[in-house]
Parts: C-alpha cells; structure tokens; sequence
C-alpha cells in the first residue's frame, strides 16, 4: 500500500498523505519517490484544475522529515544528496502550475511546513493539537527544503527569523496572526474550506494576506532595513548560544543569502549548511538527546515485561508551600487530575490554593486555555487542613519540609487514611526513601517523585525506587509524570539521587574556590562561557542556600569528605542570606530581579585568596568535579543506563545539550584524557579529585561509557 491516495472531486483532486503502520506522516525516501511519481501525472492531467493536500492521520499533517535517514548520514556527499532531494520534491510542489491547497490539521513541522509553504494557501485548523513550526535547529541542522527560503518571502525577515532561529513551534492560532496560514477552521469544516479556497483560487477571488504594514515596509522591504534586523538577529543568537551551536547561524546567512541573491541561490546556500551540519559533532549529539528523549515516552521505568500503570485521577498533595502548590499546579493544569492540597494551617492552604489559580489565570491571559477550560480546572482544585478525600486518592504526594523525622510523621499518618491501593510518593531532593519508608507498613507502595523548581518549567521528573517499591508503583509513578508532562527517568535509592548527587561536587568546589578568593562573577562567567544556562553561584541562589547546605549534610554523611558541606554556605545562611528567595544571596534582588553582585557576600564567606587558580583550573575544577561524579554514580547502577544519566543532566541541571551529557562527554574526550587531568587536579587540589573506579577500568579495557555501535 502507498502514502497516497488520490480522489477527483468537481476537476480538484484530493491527495491524502496517510502512511500505513506509521502513527504519523513522515517524509521518508519512499514517501517522496511516491510524491515525485504522482506531481507529474496531476500536472499533465487537464481534469484537474487544483489540488487539495490533506491527511488521513487523526492528528497529524506531516511532523517533518524522517529523522533516521538524516541520522545515518557519515559523509557530507551523502548529507548533499538528501537534502537536494528534499529541495527538489518541494520545488515541485511549488512549480506544479496549478492551485495547491495545504488542509492542516495535527503538527505540521520541519518538512512538513515546508510542504506547505510551497502551496499556493493554507487552511489550518483552530484544534490545539495542530501547531505548525521549523524545529530543526534543535537537532543542530536548519530548515533545507526551502523553508528559510519560503517563509522569510510570506512573513517577512523579523517573523520568519524569529521562529527558524529559535526552533519555534506555533500554535495554530499564531500562525494565523503572524501570516503564515491564511485561514482558521474548526476541523469540522476543513475539507470543505479547503476545497472552497480551491474554487476561489481559480476563480482568482483568493489574495495573500498582507505582511505587516509600517514595520515590514522599513524593516523587511528595504536594505537598511533588512541589514538591521540581521545584524540585530546575530547579536541575539550569539548572545544565546555562546557560539556553540552553529545552527542558528547558518540558518541566518541562509535566509539572508536568499533574500539578497533570490531563491535559488538560498537553496544553494541551506544546502551546503545543512551537508556540513547533518555530520557534525553538534548535530550527532542534538540528534541523539532527541532519540534518548524519545525512547524514555515508551519506556515504562522497568526492565522486561511490565504491569500496566494503575489509573490516578485523584492526587493529594501534602504541604501547600512553594513545591506542594508548584506541583498541585502542574497535576490540575497537564495531567488534569482532581487535586487536593493539605496543610496544618488554612492560611498556608489558602495562599497554596491562590498559587494554583493564579497559575490557571496565567495560561488564560495568554490563551493557552479558555474561559471554559480555566472554569474546569479550578473545579478540580480543593484543599483543607483534616484528611478529607483522602480515602480515594490514588496518588499522595509529599512536599513537607526537608526533615527525615518529619517527612516520616507525615508517611505514618497519610498511610493511616489512605486506601491500600493508593501509591505514596516524596518529593524529597536528597533523603533516602527507604528512610521515609520505614515509618509505613508497606513500603512497597511508597517512592520518591522528584520534582525540579520551577515546576511548570523543569522537564525532569525522577522518579526514585528502592529495593522494596512493587513494579507497579513504579510504573504508575513513571505514566502519571508523564501525564504531567514531565521526561522520567527511574533511579537508585541513593541519597541525592542521580542529579543532586553529580551536582554537589560541582557546587561544594564552587564554594570552595570562593573561599579561596575566586570573584562571583568569574565562577558563573567560566560555567556560562562553558555552555551552562547559568553558574554555579546564581544557581546556589535559585536553589536556595539553605537547601544546598541541607543536601550538603545528607551527601556528607552518605559519601565522606568528597560531600563536605562548606562553612561560608553555613554562615550565609545563618545571616538569613538564602537567595533570590530571600532577596538577598550572593547577588542582590530589586523587584524579583538580580541586581547584581552583593560585595558584602564577600564579608561572610571571609575568602582567603590563595592565587593558585587559573582560569584553566577554575574551569577543570568545576566541569571535572561533575564527570568524576557521574561516573561514580553510574558504576554505582544509579541510573539504570548512560542513557539515562544524560537526559536528567540535561533536562534537570542545564548541562550542556551540545556536548550530549556528562557521560556522552566523557566518552568524547577519552577515559586516557579524563584520568589524567583527574590526577593532575587530585595532586594540586585534593584526592577527591581522584578518578571514579570505573574510568580506571574502561581506560584499561579501552572501552567507552556507551556500548560501541
């Protein structure tokens, strides 16, 4: 059976992408062998007078080019040859000299946009589900079948710019403002529109509509114009990546070749871009990360055949502070659940409560949801200080205070008015479960979720297990995160976990070197420069100091000296100094925002300046701390594979998507490598620089971290 079925209704074809086992279209080699077979015949057949593109997925117009084929590309030649395949089948889209009308509805991204964007109109739909957008950026390549040819023509440079450079995805509603589809249906009446632009088109009653008025004619119609808005775009995405992803940038001198020389010579240009990129290093590991990404949506948190997830709709979340309404928000807002919040106190439950709503108000100011939704999920939202609709919950989510004594209290009592089916869980950062679980009588239910600030924003979820958690808390724990709209990843109990327990060192060595004189601002300058979202000292006031200096505690009592908490931290936070939460850390806060360093920092931690560090060894000091970590924890089977490691580096500390995670990273520079700057690092500053076990016995077998493929 082919991709494409085809119709002629009243002299205007029908041609319906819909391929067969595939749950979306895709444009493959053999999809655009089919496509290239079926242009020709609908151009020479004087019957048909238009097209109609249209999909016979439920969901889904075309979510782009087939990822695999692009993933296996080794040499530019071959990278070369895809891509001038792609621009050719698109082209002649855009030159069958007929109308051509895209109906979209689901995801129309990447190849999928640029189909489109070689149709003569689009008719999208108004369903939450359809988003159309040009992502490739995310995986270290540009948009090469025309679209940063296509949609700078269409929108102008500023809006087309804007959403290729960012690897933007737009609802469809977006997209209709900013001129990319031309109209906006309810799916009902999709095809029916579609077919009526047709007849318009060739009636010639159908235009364009119009790009933006004052601001396009000075900016993208002119050459100064066009020369600041480039200039300004360059800036922007240096500014953003540090240089290290060199997508954005290709795809800005492509579409400004294009504009300056015309459309063929912009193919031109996205095509050699796209050849260097699609084998670069950068690219790989982009490329692997959204594999990795991938997989961990199918994977059930357990190895071998796994039991099915029980249902959860009814969630209890107790403590209604900062986490326990973050997290109650996210549970009401994605997963849709009926939640309850419970405090000691109704004016802590009240201000939890408030939190939630105004998180609900947010998203219908920016019309993420409507009146009627945000009237829904308010409905879903109570909350009390008894132990009311605990009875039929079957998720209750501890967010208390970071006591092993209280966290255990809380366990004993929940489990006293719960139902015997429902699943416990801790949002604890850095205690043991099997220590909470002590305190229940059947720790087989009970587990950690832990959750990442700011909740609504943070991707990860880990989900702890220890060696009593059933399976099916576990794969429960791992389909609602998921709900939630969260990446899991299954860990080790271990205190710290997976991400807090490769984060301490990087951050205790960040202390240590402010005690020795090091500035502020040159410890996150050295992270930022190295491609971290933000250093460690603006992180440490993020977090929290408090919290930092209470998981130094547990770390150091688990692991030793390497986990030493440090005594400036210590002092900080008795001066009451806690962070931005706080208004005052080691940066000052003026209306919520950094302000700033705050030199008085300096007075509390009382440096010693010790002049050994280089810049070099500031940079080694912090980045190696981590590596050597995660090598550790991985040996120790913290993580149940590499794999895993690197999505909750990456979606939970910001470690650097373009050098593929602390374990891709290692691989890359060599155990050889890593030992010795280990041991150089151990004889300057200390054995606990000295190399995790396993490097020692990789770099002997001269075998890499991720099994050779």
């Amino acid at each position: 059976m082919g991709a494409f079925k085809q119709d002629l209704i009243e002299g205007i074809a029908r041609l319906e992408i819909n391929i067969d086992g595939e749950p979306v279209n895709k444009i493959s080699r053999e999809v655009k062998e089919e496509l290239e077979a079926i242009l020709p015949s609908l151009q020479a057949d004087e019957r048909v007078q238009a097209v109609v593109l249209i999909s016979g997925k439920t969901d889904n117009f075309i979510a782009g080019a087939d990822i695999d084929e692009f993933a296996a590309l080794k040499t530019r030649e071959k990278a070369l040859a895809l891509v001038r395949s792609g621009q050719e089948l698109i082209n002649q889209v855009a030159g069958l000299g007929k109308p051509v009308v895209a109906a979209i509805h689901g995801a129309c991204l990447g190849g999928g946009l640029e189909t489109a964007l070689a149709c003569s109109y689009r008719v999208a739909t108004d369903h939450p589900k359809t988003i159309l957008g040009l992502p490739e950026v995310q995986l270290g390549i540009l948009p090469a079948a025309g679209g940063c040819q296509r949609l700078p023509r269409l929108v102008g440079a500023r809006i087309a710019l804007d959403i290729i450079l960012a690897g933007k995805t737009l609802p469809a509603k977006a997209a209709y403002k900013r001129g990319i589809v031309d109209e906006l249906v309810h799916p009902a009446i999709l095809e029916d529109v579609a077919f009526k632009a047709a007849r318009s088109l060739l009636d010639g009653r159908k235009r364009k509509r119009r790009k933006g008025g004052m601001a396009a004619l000075l900016l993208d119609e002119s050459t100064l114009g066009r020369r600041l808005v480039f200039s300004k775009a360059r800036k922007k995405v240096l500014a953003k990546t540090g240089g290290h992803y060199p997508a954005p940038l290709a795809a800005l001198e492509a579409v400004e070749h294009g504009l300056k020389y015309g459309l063929s010579a912009g193919l031109d240009s996205e095509a050699a871009h796209f050849a260097e990129l699609a084998v670069g290093d950068v690219s790989k590991r982009l490329v692997q990360i959204f594999f990795a990404s991938t997989a961990l949506k199918k994977d059930s948190g357990i190895d071998g055949v796994a039991p099915s997830p029980r249902p959860v709709q009814n969630v209890t979340v107790v403590g209604a502070g900062f986490m326990g309404s973050a997290i109650a928000g996210v549970a009401v807002a994605r997963a849709m659940a009926d939640v309850r919040l419970k405090d000691n106190e109704l004016e802590d439950v009240a201000r939890g409560l408030q939190t939630v709503r105004s998180g609900l108000k947010k998203r219908l100011r920016r019309r993420r949801i409507t009146k009627y939704d945000y009237r829904r999920l308010e409905s879903l939202l109570s909350g009390g200080v008894d132990w009311a609709g605990f009875g039929r919950s079957e998720l209750v989510i501890e967010a208390v205070y970071e006591d092993l004594a209280v966290k255990r209290e809380v366990f004993s009592q929940v489990e006293s008015h719960v139902g015997e089916r429902c699943l416990l869980a801790s949002n604890t950062s850095t205690i043991p479960i099997a220590d909470i679980a002590e305190a229940t009588q059947c720790p087989e239910r009970v587990l950690g979720m832990h959750f990442f600030s700011p909740v609504e924003k943070m991707p990860l979820l880990e989900v702890i297990v220890t060696d009593k958690t059933a399976q099916w808390a576990t794969v429960t724990a791992v389909a609602f995160g998921r709900k939630m709209g969260k990446t899991v990843i299954v860990v080790r109990d271990r205190p710290g976990f997976w991400v807090n327990r490769i984060l301490a060192p990087y951050m205790n060595e960040a202390g240590r070197m402010l005690e020795e004189g090091v500035p502020v601002e040159t410890l996150d300058r050295s992270m930022t420069k190295f491609g971290f979202p933000v250093g460690p000292i603006t992180l440490l006031d993020e977090v929290g100091l408090d919290v930092a200096v209470k998981a130094s505690t547990v770390l150091h009592e688990a692991y030793g000296d390497r986990f030493e908490p440090r005594d400036g931290l210590n002092r900080m936070t008795r001066e009451g100094r806690l962070g931005r939460k706080s208004g005052r850390g080691f940066y000052k806060y003026e209306g919520g925002k950094k302000a700033g360093v705050d030199a008085t920092a300096y007075d509390i931690i009382s440096p010693k300046p010790s002049g050994k560090n280089s810049e070099e060894d500031i940079h080694r000091r912090l980045v190696f701390a981590m590596l050597n970590e995660a090598a550790r924890a991985l040996d120790e089977g913290i993580v149940r594979c590499p794999r895993d490691g690197d999505i909750g580096a990456i979606f939970g500390i910001g470690f650097p998507p373009f050098l593929g995670g602390p374990l891709r990273y290692l691989d890359h520079l060599g155990t050889a490598e890593v030992i010795a700057t280990l041991n150089d690092l151990a004889d300057k500053f200390g054995d606990r620089f000295s190399p995790a076990p396993i490097l020692e016995r990789l770099a002997k077998l001269r075998e890499p971290i991720y099994p050779r493929s």
